[in-house]
């Protein structure tokens, strides 16, 4: 489906309005930040989003597949920070670890999307 510039521009707005306020609230109220972050916005928005770009259940649900196992893969990013100060990592280290080991835990979705295909 072709898309005219005010979805997209809409789309923006609606990205980036939440991400604007979850990293603004992080100062305020980190664990309300934690909380509304870790809920699956992204993911709702871009179900909507992609569906309403294409129109097939079937393609949104094999997304939301993906989705759902990519889910546990990611937290490998957030194993890093747990052990941060033991280590005494700085914040870029640990982010850049964090990054290592998500890249790593793209291969493993992957693998276990094939497997289940």
């Amino acid at each position: 489906m072709q898309e005219g510039f005010l979805p997209i521009a809409l789309k923006i707005v609606i990205a980036v309005s939440i991400i604007l306020s979850t990293s603004w609230l992080s100062g305020k109220r980190p664990e309300l930040a934690g909380f509304l972050t870790a809920l699956p916005l992204v993911s709702i928005l871009a179900l909507a989003f992609s569906y309403t770009d294409h129109g097939s259940l079937a393609l949104s649900s094999k997304y939301a597949r993906s989705i759902i196992l990519a889910v546990p893969v990611s937290w490998l990013f957030f194993m890093p920070f747990f052990f941060a100060e033991r280590f005494h990592l700085s914040f870029w280290q640990t982010w850049g670890l964090g990054l290592l080991l998500l890249a790593g835990g793209y291969f493993l979705h992957q693998a276990i999307l094939r497997w289940l295909a």
